[in-house]
């Protein structure tokens, strides 16, 4: 088994559904008490946000930085928009970046499907570092067309998801925003 590396805190919330879908996909193939080794770097998500995301590259670097001094063999990122940097940290460190997008193109690949609906921050939505790790898997990526609807997806990543908070009234918002 790798010893794998997590740059989490952005947000905390994503992080543990990382670590759990993470153990729970050791455990399913090897049974017992196999558990993945692995070592959680957590960033302070305020910073992220005061740098802004294309600001946060020397966070995310110091973070893979120190999770490679420890001894670990890979890195993931948990949460899509680090992705923003994934291949320039791969480069830098020279470690495997297990990249969100590619991941998720296979799993998706594996179902037929080949047309997907993209919801995230607006950065994941609106560049091309996600879409097109999708698009070179041969998936047709759609994003929502109106600049509103990206905006309120991102307002509720982040004030709302990103804190924990599932609330019924965003999820018919979402529904409303979404099928316009």
């Amino acid at each position: 088994m790798r010893k794998i590396g997590l740059v989490g805190g952005i947000s905390w919330v994503s992080t543990i559904d990382y670590y759990r879908f993470i153990n729970e996909g050791v455990n399913e193939r090897l049974g017992g008490l196999n558990f993945a080794e692995c070592l959680i770097y957590s960033l302070n998500f305020a910073d992220v946000q005061d740098k802004t995301w294309e600001g946060s590259f020397d966070l995310l670097l110091d973070a893979c930085e120190r999770l490679k001094r420890s001894g670990v063999e890979a890195i993931v990122l948990c949460a899509n928009t680090a992705h923003l940097f994934a291949d320039q940290l791969q480069e830098k460190i020279a470690l495997p970046i297990i990249h969100i997008g590619t991941e998720t193109a296979k799993a998706i690949n594996a179902t037929g499907i080949k047309k997907v609906g993209l919801l995230g921050t607006v950065l994941t939505m609106e560049k091309d570092f996600y879409i097109k790790k999708l698009e070179d898997h041969g998936l047709n990526v759609l994003v929502p067309a109106r600049k509103e609807t990206r905006d309120y997806i991102q307002f509720t990543l982040k004030e709302e998801l990103g804190r924990g908070l599932i609330l019924a009234e965003t999820r018919e918002q979402y529904i409303k925003k979404l099928m316009i």
